[in-house]
Formats: C-alpha cells, structure tokens, sequence
C-alpha cells in the first residue's frame, strides 16, 4: 500500500531525563509543513582489504542518528499565556520559556540547562522515535503572508515500526496575518517586506562506543543569532543604513504586535543588532536595501513572546 506525504504527523515532547522517551501522544501533535528527514552521521565502514581477487567486501553499518526538518506555522494556542503548539520544538532548540499566567510565554535563548525532546514522526503507518533530540530554528516573517517557523532536529533514532498514526489534536487557531505591525529598527519605522532571524545553533554529536548507536549526548555546543531585512532606502538624514553598518551602531529591532486576538500574538524583538552586510535590491522598480544583521547580547540577543 502506498504511503502518502499528506499524512505525515509530527508528535514532540519535553523529556524529563536525556533520551528517555517521554512518549508524545496525539494531544501533542504539531502542525506542520514539508517534512523531511535523513540519516545524519550515518557510518558505514569499508573493509579494503588486499586479497588475490578484485572488489570490495561488504561495508558494515555502524551506527547512525536522523535528522528531521519541517516548517510549522507561528500562532499562540488560543489561550494567553498557555504555550503554543510549537512549544516543545522551540525548547529542544536551546530556548528557555518564561511562562506569565494568563498573559504570555516567552522564548529566549540560554546557554544552559537545554532540555531535549522526543519527536515520534510517523510516515503514514511507519513509526520512527526519536529521543533525546535537539536542534536549531529560523524564524521568516514575510508581508502578507503567514509567519513560519523552520526546525531542524537531530535525535537518536529508533525504527521504523508498523503503526497506524493516532489522531492528532491540534491548537484550533489559524495563524495572523503578517500585517498591520508596527516594525521598526533603532525606533525607524522602515518599510520592509521580510524579516528573518535564524537561530544558528551549532549541533554537536560526539561519538560514545558505549552508546546503542555509537553516539553521545547531542549537545548545542555554540549559536550566532543572525537575520535579514529589506527596507527601502531613505535619505540619509532619515537612516543612515550606510553609516550604522561603518560604525557597527547597535539598532534595536521589534516587529510590534503581530495579531490582535488574545492568545493568538506574538511579538519578535532582537535587542541589539548591528548590521553585517549592506547590498542594493529592488522591489517592484523601488531602491531597497539587502541587510544582514548579528543579533549581540548572547542570551539576550532576542525574545519571542506569545500573548
């Protein structure tokens, strides 16, 4: 029977210990988009031996983990200060979450303490678990469009199983519209069309020959938080784009309030950004400017909060 890429599901969990399966059921499920996976670091060991005949021995496997990409929606859960849908992904992400009751989440990065998920992802009746998971995440806000968050996770893997997927429970809000939000940087209102920001963490995925798998713990060992935006260009007296990406000037970045129904807004704020790379675009016969920025402040480089 053939298997359909319309049926993938996604379950993740927090893990209470470092890859014990926290096993997800169908109420944490996580709507997603174009679900890709791969075998990451998978070893195959060749055998060159010197015989009397031509070719090669069999190779030998010898371990691997898997990596799972998808793209997810950015939305609350319909309920303020209630974690959304994402939750546990953006955590396993190397992000602490700040839980106000009745009002917000917020999500910022820290250097310690990261927790790890397990991801059940099910291929249409094929069950692959993964435990002990973490990984990176960038966030794309493009006018008029929905936001987006892409994910990408590497966890020790086991299967796949025959297993009919459950049924999913999703959060019953649709995303907002990226429209109607007050960015701005350094307190400039700029006209933009897209805003990027991407995590950047640096997975490490030490060997252990005591490990099933013959790999260690999966460690978030470094992060350089960087991003993009695309705002027309000015006067020089209105932004100086030129001079603040010369002098490395610190420009804070927020989207404002995106959305307007409690439980379903977010806000991205990025609190010291400089400006690495200044090109020229065009958008639509408008002069733009292609601007790639750092995000300084280590754990406090941004926050993502849900209201």
């Amino acid at each position: 029977m053939a298997k359909l890429v319309k049926r993938d599901l996604i379950l993740a969990a927090i893990e209470a210990t470092y890859n014990t399966d926290a096993t997800p059921t169908g109420s944490d499920a996580v709507l997603v988009e174009n679900v890709g996976w791969s075998y990451a670091g998978a070893r195959m060991v060749e055998r060159p031996v010197v015989k009397p005949t031509l070719g090669q021995f069999k190779q030998i496997f010898a371990g691997t983990l898997m990596e799972i990409t998808c793209d997810a929606e950015l939305k609350g859960s319909g309920v303020a200060g209630d974690a959304p849908e994402i939750d546990a992904l953006l955590r396993a992400c190397g992000l602490a979450s700040t839980v106000s009751a009745g009002t917000s989440v917020e999500y910022a990065p820290a250097s310690t303490g990261h927790e790890s998920a397990t991801i059940y992802f099910n291929e249409d009746g094929g069950l692959y678990k993964l435990t002990g998971a973490r990984g990176t995440v960038a966030l794309n806000l493009e006018t008029g469009n929905k936001g987006m968050a892409s994910f990408t996770l590497t966890g020790h893997v086991t299967g796949p199983i025959d297993q009919a997927p459950p049924a999913a429970t999703y959060d019953d809000v649709a995303p907002p519209p990226v429209i109607g939000n007050p960015f701005s940087v350094g307190g400039y209102s700029a006209v933009i069309n897209a805003l990027g920001l991407d995590l950047g963490n640096t997975i490490a995925t030490p060997p252990s020959m005591s490990a099933a798998d013959g790999y260690s713990e999966i460690i978030i060992s470094d992060r350089d938080v960087t991003g993009s935006f695309d705002p027309e260009a000015t006067t020089v007296a209105a932004q100086d784009w030129h001079g603040d990406w010369r002098s490395g000037a610190d420009k804070a970045i927020t989207t404002g309030v995106i959305g307007s129904t409690a439980g379903n807004r977010y806000q991205l704020d990025v609190a010291q950004a400089y400006y690495r790379e200044l090109a020229p675009g065009d958008r639509d016969g408008v002069r733009t400017y292609d601007i790639t920025y750092g995000a300084a402040g280590d754990d406090s480089a941004f926050t993502l909060t849900f209201t």
